[in-house]
């Protein structure tokens, strides 16, 4: 059975790469990819990048989806709504403590519902 799976999306490809590896290393079993920056080195979000992040890691347990600034949130917004794929959860708490807790409640198998009120708990 799959794991809810996680986005993290970054302008800094840096920052969004460097979530993923502490989640990877630290939590081990979770089903993460990382969207940033541009593609070309250059500072900022690509509403492509984000899709097939979400397309890479999306099963029927769902995913989270974490940003670090407006522009990121407006693009993962518009890139959850052209997917139309179901249970996909933008998450509102800070990227790597929530996407921290998150990877956590899913690698235990929780579902989606439950990471999203320990998320609202934890960070609200």
């Amino acid at each position: 059975m799959a794991n809810v799976g996680i986005v993290i999306i970054s302008h800094s490809e840096k920052v969004a790469n460097g979530v993923k590896d502490i989640l990877e290393q630290a939590v081990g079993q979770v089903t993460v990819e990382a969207a940033g920056g541009q593609g070309d080195g250059e500072i900022g979000t690509s509403l492509e990048k984000i899709q097939g992040a979400i397309e890479k890691v999306h099963s029927a347990q769902g995913t989270i989806v974490f940003y670090d600034l407006g522009s990121a949130k407006m693009n993962a917004e518009i890139a959850i709504e052209m997917l139309e794929l179901e249970n996909v959860q933008l998450a509102e708490a800070p990227v790597l403590e929530g996407a921290y807790l998150a990877a956590v409640e899913s690698s235990m198998g929780r579902p989606l519902e439950k990471i999203v009120n320990a998320l609202e708990k934890e960070f609200k």
